[in-house]
């Protein structure tokens, strides 16, 4: 979502593929279901303990180079209940195994967005004053300046400003694209000039070391935030054989590093892992939901942006085509705070009254 090169949402699935997906899901279900009736045991669950979250392969989607449909319930979404979450054994399967997380890390004192909350994204420049007065600004973390980030700040006190960040692409104009080793530079991001995938399963080491760094870049200008971009890699044909649980594991990395430095953290995409990442994540930042159709449980099979709503966390949408009168009805139906904007992320915007 940089303002300079991306224009809406490069990594949409095409609708055949969605279609594709529903289907897949369904014939697991009943053979699922089928499973049960024959006594080979109940739904697969996630759960937690004192030391990590192990989380069963049905209950997050995808595979290496396509990803894949979440299972669960369309009507009612996924169940979280304390420090669990429970889901039907309905969808495909990731890893046998399962995958084992960290547990998420405690950010008492960190800024969170409230459930509706004024904001602007703005890649194209810095904004200048007079600043809107809205709750929330998203600014790229490597072009806006500490003295713009205290200026949001003193100008409406308790305002949050997000640090915007690529976590999951190697950008080549970046000042620390040469800190990236070559061996984890993938296949070109959908065309977009300069940018490679990730492997983002072999972070631990240099990637780690990276994104620490540019978190604590984030910290030093004095945002309050961070939004990892492109975290859906698995989901892409990236030349890297990543699989859902390699993107869980980088995901609540990316979390608990934001919060290890007192920061909150926005979920970019990965929707499909929503219930499972759900805990980790303080927010959700995500483009054209309502265009696509594909912002809530009941539109995709169980898993959506309003689990984070049902937690009392906002989420945050940005349109690009649609006129306001037609997504703003179930924007404010959904407590969902959307914004109709410029491809170039510049200034202008149009709010939901």
């Amino acid at each position: 979502m940089d303002g300079r090169k991306r224009g809406g949402c490069h990594w949409r699935h095409s609708n055949a593929l969605v279609a594709l997906l529903a289907v897949a899901a369904a014939i697991t279900a009943v053979a699922a279901l089928l499973a049960a009736t024959l006594g080979a045991g109940g739904p697969a669950v996630a759960t937690t303990s004192a030391t990590a979250v192990t989380v069963h392969a049905s209950v997050v989607g995808g595979s290496a180079g396509g990803g894949s449909a979440a299972s669960g319930s369309a009507a009612s979404g996924s169940a979280v209940s304390g420090s669990a979450v429970s889901r039907p054994a309905a969808g495909p399967t990731a890893a046998p195994a399962g995958v084992r997380l960290p547990p998420p890390v405690v950010c008492r004192h960190c800024w969170r967005p409230s459930l509706r909350e004024s904001w602007q994204v703005e890649f194209a420049a810095n904004p200048a004053p007079p600043y809107l007065r809205v709750r929330m600004f998203e600014l790229d973390g490597f072009d806006t300046p500490a003295a713009t980030v205290a200026a949001l700040h003193r100008t409406l006190p308790g305002r949050g400003v997000v640090c915007y960040i690529d976590a999951g692409t190697w950008e080549n104009w970046r000042p620390d694209a040469s800190r990236f080793p070559k061996a984890l530079l993938g296949r070109p991001d959908g065309g977009w000039p300069g940018e490679r995938w990730l492997d983002i399963a072999r972070y631990p080491g240099a990637l780690a070391q990276i994104m620490r760094a540019r978190v604590r870049m984030c910290q030093a200008k004095g945002f309050n935030a961070v939004d990892f971009d492109n975290v859906d890699g698995y989901a892409n044909t990236t030349g890297f054989p990543l699989t859902a649980d390699d993107q869980l594991r980088y995901n609540t990395f990316l979390a608990n590093l934001a919060h290890q430095f007192g920061l909150s953290v926005a979920l970019k995409n990965d929707e499909q892992q929503i219930p499972v990442l759900l805990r980790y994540f303080d927010f959700a930042v995500d483009e054209q939901c309502f265009q696509y159709a594909e912002c809530t449980t009941a539109q995709n099979g169980g898993y959506g942006l309003n689990e984070f709503t049902r937690e009392g966390k906002a989420v945050f949408d940005i349109e690009y085509t649609l006129k306001l009168g037609q997504f703003c009805p179930a924007a404010e139906r959904d407590h969902f705070n959307a914004l109709h904007k410029h491809l170039s992320l510049d200034a202008w915007r149009q709010a939901c009254p």
